[in-house]
């Protein structure tokens, strides 16, 4: 069986929503996608304006997406028309965003004997369903249920399914437009209900995400009937609406687990980041 191609893909990658996301996930179906990440200092001078984002953060939302194989530090000579070395990386293909090929790049590529794609345009549009993998072989693992808006998706969420997963397989339930808007008020959700839940499920945590179809604050009442979770999860924002009388109800376990950042990294908020 020959092995698969080793995919690179280089940037500073600042900007984590469904475009970017969408990109990735079409530059791994070529094979074994690496991210050559730009440092905070090389982003500054290429893109003419420092990341909003710090190194670590961007690193961490990047290796939590199921498209990605690896983030390693771009070192060497960086700039747009080459891509970066790492040690011990040895790439196949190099696959660029259209707005930004060119011929030098192509150049580079022959010059090393690489591969070269350029992604774009209406192949980035939609957002596909994410096939759910069979389940592996050995002891059953608890189910858990998460439910929320996950409107301005951010470190601090992919954190949250992080530590939900440790309490089983993590079901997401996306609250849809039409309660979100009810229970927030006109202006919210900022993205729509599917692009909401492509974004969940693009993180390597998640086995599976839905869209809800109640009302209220139990509007992910019909998804747990169905799914029958052992647990229901939710962050100390999250405890209200009557969540914890319906899983007494129900006889399924209450997690409340705190809202904390991943080590090192500064904690998000959709609310500050809109429009950030």
């Amino acid at each position: 069986m020959n092995a698969p191609v080793q995919v690179a893909m280089t940037g500073a990658f600042d900007d984590p929503r469904s475009r970017s996301l969408r990109f990735l996930q079409e530059a791994a179906r070529f094979g074994e996608l690496t991210v050559l990440l730009w440092s905070d200092e090389t982003a500054r001078e290429l893109e003419g304006k420092p990341p909003k984002f710090p190194l670590a953060e961007r690193a961490y939302f990047l290796q939590a997406l199921r498209y990605v194989k690896q983030v390693l530090p771009a070192s060497g000579v960086v700039n747009l028309n080459c891509l970066p070395v790492a040690p011990g990386f040895n790439p196949g293909l190099w696959v660029v965003e259209e707005s930004r090929a060119g011929a030098p790049q192509r150049e580079f590529c022959e010059k090393r004997g690489l591969q070269y794609r350029i992604l774009g345009g209406g192949g980035l549009d939609g957002f596909p369903a994410f096939q759910k993998s069979p389940a592996p072989a050995g002891p059953a693992r608890k189910r858990v249920v998460v439910t929320g808006t996950f409107d301005w998706f951010h470190s601090g969420h992919v954190r949250f399914f992080e530590e939900a997963s440790g309490l089983g397989d993590l079901y997401v339930v996306v609250g849809h437009d039409a309660n979100i808007r009810q229970l927030k008020g006109e202006g919210h959700p900022l993205f729509p209900q599917e692009e909401r839940r492509y974004m969940v499920q693009s993180i390597r945590f998640v086995t599976e995400a839905l869209i809800s179809t109640g009302q209220g604050w139990l509007d992910a009442a019909p998804e747990i009937q169905r799914l029958k979770p052992d647990i229901y999860a939710v962050n100390e924002d999250g405890d209200k609406g009557g969540k914890r009388e319906y899983c007494q109800q129900q006889g399924i376990e209450y997690i409340v687990l705190q809202r904390a950042p991943a080590p090192g990294l500064p904690r998000r908020s959709s609310t500050v980041l809109r429009g950030f």
